[in-house]
């Protein structure tokens, strides 16, 4: 692929499983990825209508509110609504730049159930370090969940139907139509180097040679570094989770501030109403950063939401991050997956390899979708 007159490599695979793909069919595959000898019991149905997410992604309702909570967090959701950081009129009394969070609840005096749930669930905060920032960036994290809540109906998030292996597909396709090559199921043999610089990538005898080369941590071990792990635990159930009303899809965050812990702890159920699962069975994956030595006995209050459980299936895994910046050697490493079910960081991680290779942050704005694109005609 050639991106500002430099041709590029991009080289991904799981990481997490050293596998090449983010998810699994037929259902047997991931009985052997697991080392279980004995396949699924009929009960699951046929294999192939199975397509397990690896690392799953969502790109709510809730209970946890009296009618006086429910009023106060309605009064703080108009101000998120109205506020236009452009617009002092509409910040009332706070200064976005200098009033933290922390100040801004208690303006409208919520509960702590209810900022956790706010930064948590809404922002997608993964600790509580917001809440002595100022509130500038909170507030327009609410407003996108807020927006996107109001766009899509039920839920702020998308699936794709028949699992996340669907993007790269999508990605594929688009890529070709601009130049791209796809070389699939290629091992890797060498990152070829010239004085120190990246000229391109050997497989099977062949070079695929290159000015940048764009990879996750597992093409290069010797450049990236471990900052943690992650558990994930991968869920058969013949159910839907408790207390959602029978929902075919969610996603749980439990606070970390509700489970005396430092990082939160996630829940993605998806079902075969997306085509990922035989009929009537659901997939549950919960997933937390790891802190002590015990990262199943961590995850157990997400667990006991779930049971009865038919099948799991743990894995426990690296985070890594990359050692330099690559602008020496021009290969830019991705960050290992974190143990979030949203896309947030992902999207964050995306941004910051761009602007590495680039010099420049990306600009949403020179992507809109032009006349004769792929799309097809702007509209009138």
């Amino acid at each position: 692929m050639s991106v500002n007159g430099k041709k590029i490599l991009h080289m991904d695979r799981n990481p997490y499983y050293g596998g090449e793909s983010s998810s699994i069919t037929p259902l047997e595959e991931l009985y052997k990825r697991f080392g279980l000898t004995e396949g699924p019991p009929e009960s699951m149905g046929k294999g192939r209508d199975w397509n397990v997410d690896l690392i799953p992604k969502f790109l709510m309702a809730n209970d946890l509110m009296g009618m006086f909570e429910k009023r106060r967090f309605r009064k703080f959701l108009v101000f998120v609504a109205n506020f236009d950081e452009n617009d002092p009129k509409t910040f009332e009394g706070v200064d976005p730049k200098l009033t933290t969070m922390r100040d801004v609840y208690k303006k409208f005096d919520l509960g702590q159930d209810v900022i956790d749930f706010t930064g948590h669930a809404l922002a997608l905060y993964r600790t509580d370090d917001y809440m002595d920032q100022p509130c500038l960036e909170t507030v327009n994290r609410i407003k996108l969940y807020s927006e996107s809540l109001a766009r899509y109906g039920k839920s702020p998030y998308l699936y794709p139907l028949y699992g996340l292996g669907e993007l790269p597909q999508g990605f594929a396709r688009l890529s070709a139509i601009y130049g791209g090559t796809y070389m699939l199921n290629k091992p890797v043999e060498e990152i070829v180097m010239e004085n120190d610089h990246v000229v391109g990538v050997k497989s099977e005898g062949e070079v695929a040679r290159c000015k940048q080369l764009i990879c996750d941590p597992s093409y290069i071990p010797d450049r990236v570094r471990k900052s943690g792990q992650v558990i994930r635990v991968i869920c058969v159930l013949s159910h839907p989770i408790k207390n959602t009303n029978d929902a075919n899809s969610c996603q749980i965050i439990i606070p970390q501030n509700q489970v005396n812990r430092n990082s939160d702890i996630y829940v993605c159920m998806i079902s075969y109403a997306h085509n990922v699962a035989a009929q009537g069975k659901y997939i549950a994956i919960v997933s937390t950063t790891v802190e002590t030595n015990e990262p199943e006995a961590e995850i157990e209050p997400a667990l006991e939401l779930l049971e009865p459980i038919d099948q799991k299936f743990v894995a426990i895994s690296d985070l890594l991050e990359p050692t330099d910046d690559g602008t020496e050697s021009q290969i830019f490493v991705s960050r290992a997956y974190d143990a979030t079910t949203h896309f947030e960081t992902t999207c964050n991680d995306i941004k910051d390899v761009y602007k590495r290779m680039t010099g420049s942050d990306f600009d949403f704005e020179n992507m809109k979708r032009k006349q004769n694109d792929v799309f097809g005609e702007d509209e009138q």
